[in-house]
């Protein structure tokens, strides 16, 4: 048990310590703005939170996703009805293109609970509409991001997530996600990074997994 808590802490660690700091940096080379923790917004509009509800309820009933008609569902009420004050929400990780394209990702380093994918499209949803109420002409997408894949080498297991996300949109597992941000090669170029670091640090590591025996 201690040692699963340990190996539960550290992905949630490594999130926040490491996946976080290294996608910022590794995106401000590429694109015009990349910010980790980054303020989406504290508004809302009641239309927006009830298409939503239609969008989620039509999920859960057999209709397949489709996230660029989400969008355009949700801009044309993103300002209509009250504008409901939330607390500030945050994303992982935002990115601009030097187009204007704004990216928001949502980073899940431990093997996320199929039960949950509920609740993570949900979420992305509300990142599109609240980061719309501010700014309603915008080209946004909102993304789950999976830093590693738990499979490998063998591929990640996307048809588990099929009924809720829109796996070609809204879903980006290792080397997709890391090549987006750092560019075709980013992915093996980081491993290579991560196992370094591994080999210099393997006796502190060694003598830390003692404890466990």
């Amino acid at each position: 048990m201690a040692l699963f808590s340990f190996i539960h802490s550290l992905n949630t660690t490594f999130g926040t310590s490491i996946f976080e700091p290294v996608a910022e940096t590794l995106a401000s080379l590429n694109f015009s703005v990349a910010q980790k923790q980054f303020v989406v917004g504290d508004t809302i509009s009641e239309e927006a939170q009830t298409e939503i509800q239609r969008i989620m309820n039509e999920l859960t009933i057999g209709n397949g996703p489709n996230k660029a008609e989400e969008i355009a569902r949700i801009r044309k009420v993103c300002n209509k009805g009250t504008m409901n004050k939330l607390k500030t929400v945050k994303v992982d990780l935002f990115v601009k293109g030097n187009d204007g394209t704004i990216h928001l990702f949502d980073l899940k380093t431990a093997k996320p609970n199929i039960s949950n994918f509920k609740d993570f499209k949900r979420t992305l949803l509300e990142w599109i509409a609240i980061y719309l109420s501010g700014h309603p002409t915008a080209s946004v997408h909102s993304y789950i991001a999976i830093p590693y894949n738990p499979y490998e080498p063998k591929p990640y297991e996307r048809w588990t997530l099929k009924g809720m996300l829109d796996l070609d949109n809204e879903l980006k597992v290792a080397e997709e996600f890391w090549d987006f941000l750092g560019g075709k090669g980013a992915y093996p170029e980081l491993l290579d990074c991560f196992e370094k670091a591994g080999i210099e640090l393997r006796p502190e590591i060694d003598k830390y997994f003692l404890k466990f025996k």
